[in-house]
């Protein structure tokens, strides 16, 4: 069966009725200069495709359980799909776009999985390699998770926080990928979409005295893309909320394909730039897949232009 596997160097893979953990080795040493790896070994006879996994802090994350393993386990469905359910090392991989193509705009790109779970492939790696090849940069979130069994973490606490940190690690490092830090947004779906519209609306502008130079840097992200997303109770917009790309389908449950028309007139009012697209006889999770429904496959093209529309690429 083809597999992606996540893990961190050195590392051991186990199998365990019928699932797979990469456990790490020496994880727990002060400083997590090794990096995560994530290996994608594709399907029906293409190149494997290598992108590692960084990170979000170089040691322990805040929060961290120092009792709990640190491995991060992955199942994988009959339908062959990827599927983290556990999280202790907060990560970014990153998708950079090929030499001479870079826009300059760059997207954290959260997963969902109803905050117990990560559907990597079709709401995160999937979505990063399409991205990168049309010149957006894309950095694939794996988050600690706020309902995974015996959690700790929280979704307002825990989760956002390593949204923001991914969006101050990004800004941190943009020379370095060739990123407008101007131009670093946010993209969810489902209940990653609810991580992405918190961090739309929950930010700062930076810790001035934090010791950790990353921290000063700012959270609040330049737009929004909500896939499907579970919207917040609380959402707390305001005239400056970030420009909103949002997409679900007409058939989703009601809090979704009612609810996100609803954000969007909620944004018209407040004059913040959005977009909206539900596409017909469509529900939920459709994400980029090869087998996905057609009238929503258009998206990831919408977002394109709409990104072009708003001045968020680069054309030089």
């Amino acid at each position: 069966m083809p597999e992606r596997v996540g893990f961190i160097a050195p590392q051991k893979l186990i199998s365990r009725r019928g699932k797979f953990e990469w456990s790490p080795m020496n994880l727990r040493q002060p400083a997590l200069s090794i990096a995560l790896a994530v290996i994608t070994t594709a399907l029906a006879g293409e190149a494997a495709d290598v992108h590692a996994a960084l990170p979000l802090w170089t040691q322990a994350a805040p929060e961290s359980n120092p009792a709990a393993s640190p491995q991060s386990t992955l199942r994988i469905t009959p339908e062959g799909e990827h599927v983290i359910t556990h999280v202790e090392v907060p990560s970014i991989t990153p998708y950079l776009p090929a030499p001479g193509t870079a826009t300059g705009a760059a997207v954290i790109v959260a997963p969902g999985g109803g905050h117990s779970e990560i559907w990597i492939d079709h709401e995160g790696y999937n979505v990063a390699a399409w991205l990168s090849s049309h010149g957006v940069a894309a950095f694939v979130l794996q988050y600690r998770l706020a309902r995974a069994k015996d959690s700790a973490y929280t979704i307002e606490g825990t989760e956002l926080g390593d949204m923001q940190r991914a969006i101050r690690v990004v800004r941190s490092r943009s020379r370095e990928w060739k990123i407008d830090p101007a131009h670093v947004g946010v993209m969810g779906f489902s209940a990653g979409g609810e991580l992405a519209a918190l961090a739309s609306t929950r930010y700062d502008t930076g810790q001035p005295a934090a010791t950790d130079p990353i921290e000063r840097i700012s959270s609040k992200p330049a737009f929004q893309a909500l896939l499907y997303p579970a919207i917040p109770d609380d959402p707390r917009l305001t005239a400056d909320t970030p420009k909103a790309f949002l997409a679900c389908g007409a058939l989703d449950r009601i809090n979704i394909a009612q609810g996100l028309p609803e954000l969007y007139l909620a944004l018209a009012k407040l004059q913040v730039p959005a977009e909206l697209h539900v596409f017909a006889g469509v529900g939920h999770g459709f994400g980029i897949r090869s087998r996905g429904p057609k009238s929503a496959a258009a998206w990831p093209q919408l977002f394109l232009d709409w990104m072009s529309a708003q001045q968020l690429l680069h054309t030089d």
